[in-house]
């Protein structure tokens, strides 16, 4: 015997409540009863669709958390500027605070990890499509490290935002993308 199909108005608001908490007071502020009360739903809503904040919070992320461009320039290096740009907007938006919180329990759900390492990886999509096209173009090697190329873009954004707790320069996030650009077409022997 199967229930009522789910209403995907009613999920959508629980989301866009869930996130809205996220955005305007913290993870640690969130509960499913207030995301309930915020979406003008039963507890139960909820709780029938997420058996905890930590998988409500990556569904959340996923559906709000903005895209990053996919960026055709013809020329890595603007290619690499443009998507540190929109890893700059993210990295310095209010509810990055609320994600760090929840990346220590996401240790705690399986599930939910694999759905933010999914959101990382479509994420990632356009970076990676701008180290193809670039092969392509001969302007960097074949087959470069795209982890590392990810790492050397977003880690020093993720290092300002948690440890120097300040927005990235202009400046700074030209260096970034130089950076990077230096290491991918660089011989392969020194990657």
């Amino acid at each position: 015997m199967s229930g009522r199909p789910r209403d995907p108005e009613l999920e959508q608001r629980l989301l866009a409540a869930a996130w809205s908490i996220l955005t305007e007071e913290s993870y640690a502020a969130l509960t499913l009863a207030q995301v309930a009360v915020r979406a003008g739903a039963h507890r139960s809503d909820v709780y029938r669709r997420w058996p905890n904040k930590i998988r409500l919070v990556a569904d959340a992320l996923s559906a709000h958390v903005p895209p990053v461009s996919e960026a055709d320039t013809g020329s890595l290096l603007a290619d690499f500027r443009v998507y540190v740009d929109d890893l700059a907007r993210s990295w310095s938006a209010p509810w990055m605070d609320s994600l760090v919180g929840w990346l220590a329990d996401l240790a705690d759900d399986a599930e939910a990890e694999a759905a933010f390492l999914a959101m990382g990886l479509r994420r990632g999509d356009s970076l990676r499509a701008s180290l193809d096209r670039a092969v392509e173009r001969g302007e960097i090697p074949p087959a470069p490290d795209g982890d590392l190329i990810s790492a050397l873009l977003e880690g020093p954004l993720m290092h300002t935002r948690m440890v120097r707790r300040h927005p990235p320069t202009a400046d700074f996030l030209d260096a970034v993308a130089s950076t990077a650009y230096r290491i991918a077409t660089a011989p392969a022997a020194v990657r």
